[in-house]
């Protein structure tokens, strides 16, 4: 039996929910409750299109112009967003995970990050996916194996489907105080602003409102959190039906993205929810950038669930 181009797959089941995890990119390739899609899937033998899914690290969104100093040394990274020129989601999206413990509700993966130009450090990267009645969990680890310290920054790329119709028919709820600006053409960023005041307060979704027609492609922070810790974004359809993220205060970023695309069948599918452990370019600005010292590692984890 051959293997799909997306690579191994694992389907898990917990009581309404199904899910199936790729190996390539520890990638959630289809969650569903009830027989409705909460992210926007793709096949098995597609190339995964526009980071669906895919497990970011050693960084989440973009390095600008793929360049950066560490420790007192320059690096270069590949630029793997060319149209804008900057080194975009890590280097793990495309590595082939290997499956170290499986069970009918739960995958862990793990794979190395192995020095290189760019990036000469050594990471281990685990992804443990898992299922209960109360949605999908998951938690990614880095752990430094290597013998320097290593930036490190992680987070998740689902595109979240509330219901019937398309992002601009849906209700954002986002719980930031705060949006990182950003250029127009290169999504540079230039500096935080508040919310109520930015653009005319277009990026306020504090108060539920329809997205309609509004472009988002930012990363927020400032989040209220509950006593515990925890923030929500929450997306739903005119019917009821709806989608949400949970995570605690390992990520206080999200960057959300209303997935526009040039081809009308491929545009505004799904509104993509990634909560981050740094921001955008963080390993120039070193905003809430982590450093793995050798043998050190950290952890973050967030929840999708339906409403």
């Amino acid at each position: 039996m051959s293997i799909p181009v997306s690579g191994t797959h694992f389907g898990l089941t917990a009581g309404d929910y199904h899910a199936t995890i790729a190996s390539v990119g520890a990638t959630l390739r289809t969650l569903q409750f009830d027989g409705r899609d909460l992210v926007v899937p793709f096949d098995a033998d597609e190339v995964r299109p526009a980071f669906r899914g895919a497990t970011l690290a050693p960084w989440p969104n973009r390095v600008v112009d793929g360049r950066y100093t560490f420790d007192g040394v320059e690096q270069q990274l590949p630029l793997t967003e060319p149209n804008r020129g900057h080194a975009l989601h890590g280097l793990a999206a495309w590595l082939d995970f290997a499956a170290v413990d499986r069970a009918a509700d739960s995958v862990t993966f793990v794979a190395t990050i192995e020095a290189q130009a760019g990036y000469p450090h050594r990471v281990e990267v685990s992804v443990t996916f898992s299922l209960d009645e109360t949605g999908l969990h998951t938690t990614v680890t880095g752990t430094n194996t290597g013998p320097t310290p290593a930036p490190w920054g992680t987070g998740p790329h689902p595109y979240l489907v509330a219901g019937p119709g398309r992002v601009d028919d849906w209700t954002l709820e986002l719980l930031a105080g705060q949006v990182l600006e950003v250029t127009e053409d290169r999504l540079i960023p230039t500096g935080l602003a508040d919310v109520e005041t930015a653009e005319g307060g277009i990026w306020d979704f504090r108060t539920p409102r329809p997205i309609g027609d509004t472009f988002i492609d930012h990363a927020f922070t400032d989040l209220a959190r509950s006593a515990d810790g925890e923030t929500i974004v929450r997306v739903t359809a005119p019917g009821g039906t709806g989608v949400e993220m949970v995570w605690g205060e390992d990520c206080p970023w999200v960057q959300v993205h209303t997935a526009d695309q040039p081809l009308p069948e491929l545009d505004r599918l799904g509104l993509a929810v990634e909560p981050m452990t740094c921001p955008p370019d963080a390993y120039n600005s070193g905003t809430d950038l982590i450093v793995l010292e050798p043998g050190a590692s950290a952890s973050a984890s967030w929840t999708i669930r339906a409403i």
